[in-house]
């Protein structure tokens, strides 16, 4: 994507728009590209809310198609005039796929060759494919992820955006394809599906439930604010280099137990009526299987290559997440009792 496409007409095709990450990510480009149209593909699985976009839904410059990458075709791609696609769409908790992962095997990775094929098809100008920190598996004490970091994943989650990543690369490779692909640490933020691990304690707190935390708690993430995630694959989609890997991180590790203790004191701090909690409410729990001990990524390539770096700090992200849930308790405890599904029907029906 060039900067003269920046000011023309341009149609996006965003996969998994209705998850946290790609709804963000929708409202993102329409806020700061008045002239680009995005069509939404989601198949609305369990993360898939239409609710995260009800704000924008009549928004001339939005669509959303019910739809599984799975079935992508070049046809339906030329036919929409789409010159660039950002596949969100995939299954993304660790957990679940411990349980089961055939969904993640025929998501992850055979929708993402059939997207990929697709776009092939169609000549589409640029890719842009979605990916995690957790492709690399787990670090030491010290050191970050580089983009030359050997490949590692511990779950059948990782293991299937890892293997994603190898179909873009050998499509690059083989076919010259525009592709990219971004492997970002973990966020939070608005939106986010409450059994993620923030969103997970936050909600827990503010209905008084245990907080649930694996293991002794010292496992170390490295946060970042979703809008800054967004900034950065922007900046990705109109001046990064076809073929190349960008690690997209927030300069903010935390371990697990710290992050709960900062939430606690956040939520204690409001005071807000019944939402009052107290730490007796922790609990540990039985470790995740393969749970990888500490994620850092090392962003130096996206700041120098792209210019851009992150906006949020951890603390000022977290209060401002926190806030958005406090505020918006109807959308997350809609989605605790399952009754966002009807929201579909009632605005798209059945079909």
């Amino acid at each position: 994507m060039t900067g003269r496409e920046r000011t023309a007409k341009v149609i996006l095709l965003i996969t998994g728009g209705a998850g946290f990450i790609g709804s963000n990510f929708i409202r993102y480009i329409l806020r700061h590209h008045k002239n680009y149209k995005v069509i939404n593909l989601d198949k609305l699985t369990y993360a898939g809310n239409l609710e995260n976009l009800k704000d924008i839904e009549k928004d001339k410059r939005y669509r959303f198609v019910k739809g599984d990458i799975l079935k992508a075709k070049g046809k339906w791609l030329k036919a929409k005039g789409v010159d660039a696609i950002i596949n969100f769409a995939a299954e993304s908790h660790v957990d679940r796929s411990i349980i089961d992962s055939a969904d993640f095997i025929q998501t992850n990775i055979v929708g993402t060759q059939a997207l990929l094929e697709a776009a092939r098809e169609a000549k589409i100008k640029r890719y842009i494919q979605i990916s995690t920190d957790e492709v690399y598996g787990s670090l030491g004490k010290t050191g970050s992820f580089t983009e030359k970091t050997p490949l590692s994943p511990n779950s059948p989650y990782s293991a299937s955006k890892a293997a994603a990543d190898m179909l873009v690369r050998a499509y690059c490779q083989t076919h010259r394809f525009p592709g990219i692909i971004t492997r970002c640490s973990n966020n939070y933020g608005p939106y986010q599906f409450p059994e993620k691990f923030i969103p997970l304690m936050i909600t827990n707190a503010l209905e008084g439930k245990p907080l649930p935390v694996y293991g002794d708690g010292l496992n170390v993430r490295d946060w970042i604010f979703v809008d800054d995630h967004c900034s950065a694959i922007d900046a990705i989609l109109h001046k990064g280099k076809n073929g190349e890997v960008y690690n997209i991180g927030g300069n903010s590790e935390k371990r697990n137990i710290d992050v709960v203790k900062k939430i606690i004191g956040i939520i204690g701090h409001i005071r807000v009526g019944a939402y009052n909690y107290t730490p007796l409410q922790l609990k540990f729990v039985a470790d995740r299987k393969g749970h990888d001990r500490r994620y850092a990524i090392d962003s130096t390539k996206i700041k120098k290559e792209i210019g851009w770096k992150p906006k949020y700090d951890f603390d000022k992200g977290l209060e401002m997440t926190i806030d958005w849930y406090l505020k918006n308790k109807e959308w997350w405890q809609k989605i605790k009792s399952g009754e966002y599904k009807r929201y579909y029907k009632k605005v798209y029906g059945r079909g």
